[in-house]
């Protein structure tokens, strides 16, 4: 069957169709489009290889390069039958690394305290809670995830740049994957290592992990749950963060997994502990985990290497009934070790942990504004 597409707005991006024939890959070498002329682009498919409804859609290399419509919106899924034999699509406009941003879907940041207090740690810290756009009209109770590092989440103005998870909770929103509560907690700037490292005098002198994984467990989420609509059992909380951030989130997960089942570990500092020394406990019975695995192949020579072992320990806990983990490692070869990178990846995070579908992001339908009365 031949696929053909014209797109009025082109660049050296190539172009792949993908959909229920390859498992919605969005990057499907297989199924790259040749250009023919003029921004006129096909494949031909097998049709062994196709079901007798197909549905598809065109992307750019992934689904944060994926087509829109003329105004920037989403686009359905395109259908058509088999026994057509050819097709012939228009994509008016693409998405760009996730973008355009609708700003009316953006969250809603709010500071829950300028100097909330630790009392496990006798300091005071700046603690954020970005809520889904619709927050105060809704009337819903929605999932959380605790985040590190807050300072170099959204806010401009940070020294190495931000993930920019407004941006991207605005695009999630758009796909029906907005629903989600952002709990972000400010580090702790010359304590920010001895905060991240759990127990480690090597590494850090006076580490103070324990107590940092104390106050977000017994003292902060108690104190979301009473003043937030969430959803408080483990199964809708989560905890993450990058580099150290990442580690301390492995320990807290590790040591608390009746609190939390979802781990977003991006670059994790595993060289803190080579050996994977991490305190597990042994339930009667295992407690599920979901998590989230990123690193970039231009981290330094280790960074990959020390993430697949580290799956490898993942494997060898779950055999001895430790966790019934259930994880995805996502390696970037260009990727390096900063904001841009993690930014990427937040999307395909949040999409995989706290939904419980496929990666094809399209099916879902549009998010409607909501109006208040």
């Amino acid at each position: 069957m031949r696929f053909e597409l014209y797109t009025e707005e082109n660049d050296e991006r190539s172009i792949y169709i993908t959909g229920n024939f390859n498992s919605w890959n969005p990057r499907d070498t297989r199924y790259k489009l040749t250009l023919k002329e003029n921004q006129n682009y096909c494949i031909d498919i097998d049709e062994q290889f196709l079901p007798e409804t197909i549905e598809y859609k065109f992307t750019k290399g992934g689904w944060e390069n994926v087509e829109l419509d003329k105004f920037g919106n989403i686009t359905p899924n395109r259908k058509i039958r088999k026994s057509a034999g050819k097709t012939l699509d228009l994509v008016e406009k693409w998405r760009l690394n996730w973008g355009p941003f609708k700003k009316e879907f953006f969250p809603i940041a709010e500071v829950i305290s300028e100097e909330f207090y630790i009392p496990q740690l006798d300091r005071h810290r700046k603690i954020w809670a970005l809520l889904p756009y619709d927050y105060y009209i809704s009337g819903k109770s929605y999932p959380v995830l605790y985040l590190q590092d807050a300072q170099n989440l959204f806010n401009e103005g940070s020294e190495y740049g931000n993930w920019e998870i407004d941006k991207k909770l605005s695009v999630l929103t758009e796909y029906g994957r907005g629903d989600i509560i952002i709990i972000a907690i400010e580090h702790g700037s010359e304590d920010r290592i001895k905060e991240y490292i759990f127990d480690n005098d090597h590494v850090a002198n006076g580490s103070e992990g324990k107590k940092y994984i104390r106050f977000i467990t017994d003292t902060l989420k108690p104190f979301v749950d009473e003043h937030y609509r969430t959803k408080r059992d483990r199964d809708n909380t989560g905890i993450g963060g990058s580099s150290l951030g990442a580690l301390i989130s492995i320990y807290s997960g590790f040591l608390y997994p009746e609190v939390y089942s979802k781990l977003l570990i991006f670059s994790p500092s595993l060289w803190v502990e080579p050996n994977n020394n991490f305190p597990i406990m042994n339930f009667r019975v295992p407690f599920t985990m979901k998590i989230y695995l990123y690193g970039g192949g231009q981290e330094g020579s280790k960074m990959v290497k020390r993430i697949h072992i580290f799956e490898q320990y993942l494997k060898r806990w779950e055999k001895k009934n430790l966790f019934d983990f259930e994880f995805r490692t996502s390696i970037n070869p260009e990727g390096k070790h900063n904001e841009f990178y993690w930014s990427q990846e937040f999307p395909r995070a949040i999409e995989w942990l706290f939904y419980n579908n496929t990666e094809n992001p399209v099916e879902v339908k549009p998010q409607q504004k909501s109006i208040k009365n």
